[in-house]
């Protein structure tokens, strides 16, 4: 049957709501979202139940059912608000700076304090990346690809800026490579705070890609240089074989 008008979907508030009773549902629907991700951290997406949200939450099965729907809806939901609230933050935190070397070390500390706070939440999203369907994955993938331009952007003002010549998309990549693991090795007593642990991570990857770049200046400079001199070499070489060879015919002319 199809939704009336009047109808609201899962995990969304009465649009006749007051201000205070949407806080309220707002703040339930969080806490209905950390324990949601809990549970699928601990037990996985499929292997999780809509009763083992229910335990967890603190909710009636029954309850879970009408205003979610579905364990999917839940994943959804904990999917979007992760990347909405990641973008929204980023996107103010980029005002703060036009230099490309630092707006990319604004990106990585931005995305290291989320999840390190998140550590729960970045596994779930590493884990269950193609669990949801019925168009509700093609939803969270258009954010992802935002955030994934924003980053590409980046890397490439830097490229501009240093007339450096390397594949942005595989910088972009090997970045969240380094950023997107941390929650299976992180140590706050090892590693730091957030602030800490972005800026050695953007040393890292900063200098990679200076230096990288600088090694292959050199090398190719070096190669252009080692050119004449090859090619004298080959050429020393190719008239000493034909010396030979004109001896060896002369000798052989001699004896017939």
């Amino acid at each position: 049957m199809a939704r009336s008008a009047t109808s609201r979907a899962p995990g969304r508030p009465r649009r006749s709501a007051s201000p205070v009773s949407d806080a309220r549902f707002h703040r339930r629907l969080g806490e209905v979202l950390d324990h949601a991700t809990e549970v699928f951290c601990e037990k996985g997406y499929e292997g999780a139940s809509m009763r083992d949200l229910s335990r967890a939450s603190g909710m009636s099965l029954a309850g879970l059912y009408h205003y979610f729907g579905s364990k999917e809806r839940l994943l959804y939901l904990i999917q979007k608000h992760t990347f909405t609230t990641i973008l929204k933050q980023l996107t103010t935190r980029l005002d703060e700076s036009a230099e490309p070397e630092q707006r990319i070390r604004i990106f990585i500390l931005n995305h290291l304090e989320y999840f390190l706070v998140n550590q729960q939440g970045m596994k779930v999203l590493s884990h269950e990346d193609e669990a949801l369907k019925n168009g509700l994955g093609s939803e969270i993938a258009t954010i992802k690809r935002e955030y994934y331009r924003i980053c590409l952007g980046l890397i490439e003002a830097l490229k501009r800026k240093l007339v450096f010549n390397f594949d942005p998309r595989t910088a972009v990549m090997s970045l969240f490579g380094m950023m997107n693991w941390i929650y299976t090795w992180y140590n706050r007593r090892v590693d730091g705070s957030a602030e800490e642990l972005a800026q050695r991570m953007g040393d890292i990857f900063l200098r990679g890609v200076i230096s990288g770049q600088s090694r292959r200046r050199t090398t190719i400079a070096a190669k252009k240089k080692s050119q004449p001199a090859t090619r004298r070499f080959e050429g020393a070489r190719l008239q000493a074989r034909r010396n030979s060879k004109s001896k060896s015919n002369a000798g052989f002319s001699r004896q017939h």
